[in-house]
């Protein structure tokens, strides 16, 4: 039964995932790429805005995955620390990362890209925890 949940909620992620544009930006490096001949920052700052959508839906996929894994472990075992434990992780993520990018936009002056350098720290920090959290064992046999 567990297993089962499991299997669909890895379908439904995956499926999310996939249901973005094929056209969507997943990178920073893309939108250098795609902006290069384009001296604007505006259309890089509209890219990054596609990269940003983009690696939302992916952390909160992983996010999902691990909170359904937590929580059936829990209704097993009974013990729910683990989750409290990683829904306080996420949270302090969040505020870590809008408090991290926030100060490197203040640094630099809006005329000079400033929404650039928060954009581009949001995806950087954001693609870290995505990393993090894929290495993580979800499934454990020995509930």
């Amino acid at each position: 039964m567990i297993r089962n949940k499991l299997l669909l909620a890895c379908a439904l992620s995956s499926t999310l995932l996939m249901n973005n544009s094929a056209h969507a930006v997943k990178t920073i490096e893309k939108c250098q790429k795609q902006t290069a001949d384009d001296v604007s920052s505006a259309s890089m700052s509209r890219c990054l805005d596609g990269v940003i959508s983009y690696v939302d839906r992916e952390l909160q996929t992983w996010v999902n995955l691990h909170t359904f894994n937590l929580e059936e472990k829990a209704l097993v075992n009974g013990r729910y620390s683990a989750l409290k434990m990683f829904k306080r992780s996420q949270s302090n993520f969040i505020t870590y990362r809008e408090n991290d990018c926030r100060w490197q936009y203040l640094a630099i002056s809006p005329e000079r890209g400033a929404d650039l350098a928060y954009k581009t720290c949001y995806v950087l920090l954001s693609q870290s925890r995505i990393t993090a959290l894929s290495n993580i064992k979800t499934t454990n046999t020995s509930l």
